[in-house]
This record gives C-alpha cells, sequence and structure tokens, in this order.
C-alpha cells in the first residue's frame, strides 16, 4: 500500500474570494496565494455552507450542511461528533491544528490529536451545571463586548492587536511543530513515520481593522473601495447586528487599507511555512496543499459590513488545491463548490474510505478535468431561516415567510443589483429552487423527514 500523503490545510478568516492576485486584484499583495494558484487548482465559485464563523467551521469539519449537523447558529457540533480530524486520526495520521478552530463546546480536539496556539475556550452556554443566578450577578461593564460595526470602521488603524498576536503565535507554533516532526535538532528523533495532516488556521483578515506601518503605507493611497448605499431589502440592506453603518469616505479607506495589509500578512506567514518545508527536505510537489476560508468580508460593497449576507463578497470564499504530481495546476474550475466537499476530497485524496450521510462532494472528478455528472449546486444557511441555493449561475434566497425572495443571476448581472425573483422569464428557476428548498427542509413546504441533501 503507497503511503498516503502530507496534507497542509492553510486557513483565514473572513477572506474575500476577489482580495487575491490570482483572483485578479491589481492591487493586494499575495505571492504566496498566487504561487500555489499558478501550480494548482482554483475553484472559482467556492461557497460557505453559513456567512459566519461557527456554523461555517462545524460545517467544514463534519461535511455537513448547518441542517443536518444541527449547527444552525452560534452552536458546536456534539461530544465526539466523526469530523475529518477524527476519521483522519483513525487512518494513524498525525493530525495538528495551529490556531483557530472557533469550537465553543466541550469538545475542544474535535478529533484533532494535537492542538498548539489554540483558541480554546468554552462559551457561558456549555458550562456543564452551570448556576444562572451565579453568572446574573456579573453585569458587563459599559463597552464591554463586540463592537459595532460603525465603531470597527471608526477604529480602523495601525495598531498590533490581537490577532496579530495570535497569529504570530499559531504560526511561530506551526514552525515549531514542523522542525520537530521532520529534523528535531535537539532529540533527533523527528516523528514523521506517519503521515501528516496539520492545519494552520489565521484569525486575519478578519476585523479589528488593524495592520502595521508597512502595510499601511503601502496600501492607503491605492486601495480601491466601496461607497455605495444599502439596496431596500429588509435583509440585504442591514449590516451585521441588523444596524445600518454611516461612516465617511475617510474611515471607509482606512478600514479597507487595514483589511489589505493583513491578507498580505497572513500570505506573507504561509509562505515562510512552505520555505521552511522546503528547507527540511520536504518536496512539496508530494504534499495536497489547501487553502481556503470560512466566509468573506462585504467591506462596504453594497453599503454592507462583516458577513452573515448571501451576497457573493460574503457567501464566496477562496478555494485552491495543489497537488501537481496527480492534477494539472494552472486551472481554474467555474463548478459551484462547498466547503463541506473538503471531507469527501480529503477522504479521496488520502484513500481514506468516505463515512455515510454526509453533505459532502468528493472534488477529485473536477480536479481531474471531469464535471459530467456533477450536480452543480452550493447551499448556505444563516440562522435557521435565511437559505441560499445557488445553481449553474442563478442564486436564490429564501428569507422566512413574508419576506421578499431574492434571485440574482450573475452572468447578467454579476454585481447583484437586480432581483430576478418576480420575472415572469424566471418562473420556472423560481419553482424549482422552491422545490429544493422544501427537500433542504426549509420554508413552509420544508419536507418533514429531512436528513441530508441528497448527494
Amino acid at each position: 500500500m503507497n503511503k498516503r500523503p502530507n496534507i497542509l490545510f492553510l486557513m483565514s478568516d473572513q477572506h474575500r474570494a476577489d482580495v487575491a492576485g490570482f483572483a485578479g486584484d491589481g492591487v493586494v499583495r499575495t505571492p504566496t496565494l498566487d504561487e500555489l494558484a499558478r501550480t494548482g487548482v482554483v475553484f472559482r465559485n467556492a461557497y460557505t455552507p453559513s456567512p459566519i464563523c461557527i456554523p461555517a467551521r462545524q460545517c467544514l469539519m463534519s461535511g455537513q450542511l448547518p441542517k443536518t449537523c444541527n449547527c444552525e447558529g452560534w452552536i458546536d457540533l456534539v461530544p465526539g461528533y466523526r469530523t475529518f480530524a477524527r476519521e483522519f486520526s483513525r487512518h494513524a495520521y498525525t493530525t495538528v491544528a495551529s490556531g483557530k478552530l472557533h469550537h465553543i463546546g466541550p469538545d475542544q480536539m474535535q478529533g484533532w490529536r494535537t492542538r498548539i496556539a489554540p483558541d480554546a475556550e468554552i462559551s457561558d452556554a456549555y458550562i456543564e451545571d452551570s448556576i444562572e443566578s451565579e453568572f446574573a450577578r456579573y453585569t458587563p461593564p459599559a463597552g464591554a463586548g463586540k463592537w459595532s460595526n460603525q465603531r470597527e470602521l471608526e477604529e480602523a488603524r495601525v495598531a498590533d492587536g490581537p490577532y496579530q498576536q495570535f497569529d504570530r503565535r499559531a504560526f511561530t507554533a506551526t514552525m515549531d511543530f514542523i522542525n520537530r516532526y521532520f529534523e528535531d535538532p535537539e532529540y533527533h528523533r523527528p516523528g514523521y513515520h506517519r503521515p501528516l495532516l496539520h492545519k494552520l488556521s489565521l484569525l486575519q483578515p478578519h476585523y479589528p481593522f488593524f495592520t502595521d506601518q508597512a502595510q499601511w503605507d503601502t496600501y492607503y493611497h491605492r486601495v480601491p473601495i466601496y461607497v455605495e448605499e444599502p439596496c431596500d431589502h429588509p435583509v440585504l440592506s442591514l449590516s451585521q447586528q441588523n444596524r445600518p453603518v454611516h461612516v465617511s469616505e475617510e474611515a471607509i479607506r482606512r478600514a479597507t487599507t487595514a483589511y489589505y495589509g493583513m491578507t498580505t500578512t497572513v500570505d506573507t506567514y504561509y509562505g515562510r511555512v512552505l520555505s521552511r518545508l522546503e528547507e527540511l527536505g520536504q518536496d512539496l510537489d508530494d504534499w495536497v496543499i489547501i487553502y481556503t476560508s470560512d466566509h468573506g468580508e462585504m467591506l462596504g460593497e453594497h453599503g454592507i459590513w462583516e458577513k452573515t449576507r448571501f451576497y457573493e463578497g460574503s457567501v464566496r470564499v477562496p478555494l485552491i488545491i495543489r497537488w501537481p504530481k496527480r492534477f494539472t495546476g494552472g486551472r481554474v474550475i467555474d463548478e459551484n463548490v462547498s466547503l463541506c466537499d473538503l471531507y469527501a476530497t480529503l477522504c479521496d485524496l488520502a484513500g481514506i474510505e468516505l463515512p455515510p450521510g454526509l453533505d459532502s462532494r468528493s472534488l477529485v472528478p473536477l480536479l481531474e478535468g471531469t464535471a459530467a455528472g456533477w450536480r452543480n449546486e452550493a447551499v448556505s444557511q444563516m440562522g435557521r431561516e435565511h437559505v441560499m441555493i445557488k445553481q449553474d449561475d442563478l442564486k436564490y434566497q429564501y428569507y422566512g415567510e413574508g419576506i421578499p425572495e431574492v434571485l440574482f443571476d450573475l452572468a447578467q448581472d454579476p454585481g447583484e443589483r437586480l432581483s430576478a425573483a418576480g420575472d415572469p422569464a424566471y418562473a420556472e428557476p423560481m419553482r424549482h429552487f422552491r422545490r429544493r428548498l422544501a427537500e433542504l427542509g426549509h420554508g413552509l413546504n420544508a419536507d418533514p423527514d429531512y436528513v441530508n441533501a441528497g448527494y
């Protein structure tokens, strides 16, 4: 039996798919990602199963949509869930995660054998036998908790914030680990006799909008900015927290500058990891390397900030898969895919049997150049009622009873300016989407026996 491949899983947080050199942005500097794209395969239409951090990451780990894995909000997977990390650990992989996983329940490992520089933290809701009256005694001080979108923009500046510090720790921990795993210069007992699945998961370019002086100076006068008014829709017109944002063009420029700077920072970290692996004698053509993010960032497009919306800037994510010894690089795939699909893909690439009941499809046929039979669909969900279904170039959105449905035809309206939901020319696609919505367990005619997406 051939040895299973080493896998390096690179992940950022809140990186919108079009802010990268390989995606056509002529301002941002992402040389590492650009090289991965040049020698790997880019999925142009990759979507998050939920445009918010916690459920997106639970769906990624489980290979299931929010409704399937019961993570329809800020909810963790139940302990012992059959995540891809747990599956790979069962097959003798050394599974290591460095940085952000955003698990908030008691199962902080979720199948990983080792976590280094973790964000391990259990939320109040998961504290066993917590005494409600005790928690009620302590009122947070004024100003504590999450900033509003408004303040996030107003605070954009040069600063070494907590996320910058966290990412340095995660990067350093990864460098320390690979030095020990492949060389171990002190003890001379490297541990690379087993295959490695290593995930480096960074917090940037997630707000707060902070970056260093060098990046600020590089980008301040060059970044493109969105100066737009929200559309007239009860959901799509509001930023996260359901509040409008009213800031100056200067504040938008400052926030965008910091965002571009953070994007370059994470790219630099990834490049240094890849260079060190090569210095340690690793042929990266033998490795499977994946890059993605959990969701995007609106950056003021359509007057919206953060995520939680089904606009492309929020729900579409970058995705690169590189394994040049098996797949021809330098290609762009246009089919709709999901972060859920990475579970099946990883298992396929490693020769591991896929568990049943997943909403995950192997991307290997697409990587091999075969799109025949591919169900060209991606599904995303926010909370219990907000659902997006994208099929081919049409993107349908359901927001609950009494709220207007939305249909964007991205082939005709790539800027997502005009909903075609009421256009008679789209009556048949709308009927089809409503049927599919019901099959997925949503809407007035939801299938009461929903189990999974049926892939």
